[in-house]
């Protein structure tokens, strides 16, 4: 592994670890990532800035370790003080990245994702094209994102519905130009294949207790364990014929075996992707 590849994986762990420490939200990084992907590229932007936003789009939340899991996961409306936590976590996760040698490549996602057109948004209430279009496009995907994935407390909403509420907020908190490339693109079902998922072709495995928010890696094979990180419930993996099901038997896990962990191959895979494409320019980072 050269000397990119281990800064760039040092920024995919941080962000992994981020994500374990909320159950509900198994995937998110990974699906605001590849719809950044898809957004950037219908854009037509230069394939480096693809790249850029891609990477972007995995480590927006950073700063969200600077949240208390009270907050953090709470299925219940946020109070005013509770809202105002949540919305230091694009600066904590600038200030997380200070001094790393790749910061720059992210800092844009990270810390504006939640500025928004009509100058409403936070950290810093910046408006139109003075909002970088890292974050306007991250600000788009990962919206999307969380109206159409599923809480233990709530189903996710269909595509369709998702798209109508970016279209009925282009202007004002979704970048218009860009929301409507995002939209053309959702109707002509182009993002079918990472809404759900968690991975290429993984799509999010059922609990029964907590509904489609159990993840595998895409390393496991049947006769593995895997567990729903909020309830705690343990199954088996079943592979057959493409087909990925768990199969529970009413056990839960063990402290050990539900303590957070990383994708490795996941991000191995991301790592291998991000420095194809970054690595000719890296100096000038």
């Amino acid at each position: 592994m050269n000397h990119l590849e281990q800064l760039l994986k040092t920024l995919y762990i941080m962000a992994s670890f981020v994500e374990a420490r909320d159950p509900y939200t198994g995937g998110h990084l990974w699906r605001v990532s590849q719809f950044s992907r898809l957004l950037a590229e219908d854009a037509g932007l230069p394939t480096r800035d693809v790249a850029r936003i891609t990477l972007g789009g995995f480590l927006h939340d950073l700063g969200k370790i600077g949240v208390p899991d009270a907050i953090l996961n709470k299925p219940d409306r946020l109070t005013d003080e509770e809202y105002a936590v949540i919305k230091t976590h694009p600066e904590v996760g600038n200030n997380l990245l200070a001094g790393h040698p790749l910061a720059e490549l992210a800092r844009a996602a990270v810390l504006s994702h939640h500025e928004t057109p009509d100058g409403r948004g936070y950290p810093r209430q910046l408006s139109g094209e003075a909002i970088a279009i890292d974050a306007r496009i991250v600000g788009i995907t990962d919206a999307f994102d969380a109206m159409t994935s599923s809480r233990p407390y709530r189903k996710g909403m269909p595509i369709a519905k998702a798209l109508v509420i970016i279209e009925d907020n282009l202007g004002r908190q979704f970048d218009r130009t860009l929301g409507e490339r995002f939209i053309l693109l959702g109707r002509a079902n182009a993002l079918d294949h990472v809404v759900g998922h968690t991975d290429v072709g993984i799509p999010l495995l059922d609990c029964p207790m907590c509904g489609p928010i159990v993840v595998m890696r895409r390393d496991q094979e049947t006769g593995d364990y895997v567990f729903c990180r909020h309830c705690g419930a343990k199954a088996t993996l079943e592979r057959q014929e493409g087909a990925i099901r768990l199969i529970h038997n009413g056990e839960r896990g063990t402290a050990d075996e539900l303590q957070p962990e990383v994708d490795a191959a996941l991000i191995d895979a991301l790592v291998s992707e991000s420095s194809r494409v970054l690595g000719a320019n890296h100096r000038t980072v």
